[in-house]
């Protein structure tokens, strides 16, 4: 996954090799004191001089201020960053996916990673629409062609560019977000849903189905205190885990 700079370069351009030499310095952070600006600069093949300019472009005296001052934003004993392994630490993964088959994971994941041209349809009406907007920046952000539907026409013009349809419903019944399902079975299109554990209309159709535990089943209107969307959006974040994950093994073959 590449690096974003952006919070060390603040807005100041670079060229291409000095990208590549920032990221090197990130990615060897541990080390690059010890081997000093002449060895980053072979690691490189430049100069050393190219290394020095810019540190002083991006603000610095020069090479061991430049790697001082970095070394916080990406050291993960200061900063709290966590190896891939533990990206979701302090999650119960096997509580999240408690009502989940682990095929409609896999499959799902696999359908992102094959990358398809058409598009990624996301609906959702009321509370659920909140997550269905964080769902749809997390796939955007990952490269994934992906679209917040907010309203009947730009769904049903549209739904022949639709690759699949991911719908949003805590109760599984909402009506509003039934009928798109319809129409996409109708069309022979991809459906998958998040939606309470116990069974219901939405996940019935779906070809994937996500079923999230919902403490409070009979509030539809969320008005009590309940996990279920805090914890679905965790179940998001593994999903994109799981993405990453898929991606580096598809890239390896």
């Amino acid at each position: 996954m590449k690096i974003d700079l952006s919070k060390i370069v603040k807005n100041k351009k670079i060229t291409v090799l000095e990208e590549q030499v920032l990221e090197y310095i990130i990615e060897n952070i541990d080390n690059v004191m010890d081997i000093g600006v002449r060895g980053v600069a072979a690691a490189n093949y430049t100069s050393t001089s190219t290394i020095m300019r810019l540190s002083k472009k991006l603000g610095f005296t020069g090479f061991i201020d430049m790697v001082y001052n970095i070394t916080p934003l990406v050291d993960s004993k200061s900063t709290g960053i966590v190896e891939e392994e533990d990206a979701l630490i302090g999650t119960d993964i096997n509580f999240l996916s408690k009502y989940v088959e682990e095929e409609h994971v896999d499959r799902f994941i696999q359908l992102l990673i094959n990358k398809s041209n058409r598009y990624i349809f996301i609906y959702a009406r009321g509370y659920s629409n909140i997550a269905a907007d964080y769902f749809n920046k997390k796939m955007l952000g990952v490269g994934i062609k992906s679209i917040l539907i907010d309203s009947i026409g730009s769904f049903e013009n549209n739904v022949e560019d639709m690759e699949m349809l991911i719908v949003i419903s805590k109760s599984g019944e909402t009506k509003e977000v039934l009928d798109k399902v319809k129409v996409a079975k109708d069309k022979n299109k991809l459906v998958v849903s998040f939606t309470k554990e116990v069974e219901n209309s939405i996940s019935k159709l779906s070809d994937i189905s996500f079923k999230i535990f919902d403490m409070h089943k009979l509030d539809d209107s969320n008005v009590m205190a309940n996990s279920f969307f805090p914890n679905m959006l965790m179940f998001m974040e593994y999903l994109i885990h799981r993405y990453h994950q898929g991606e580096k093994e598809h890239n390896v073959k």
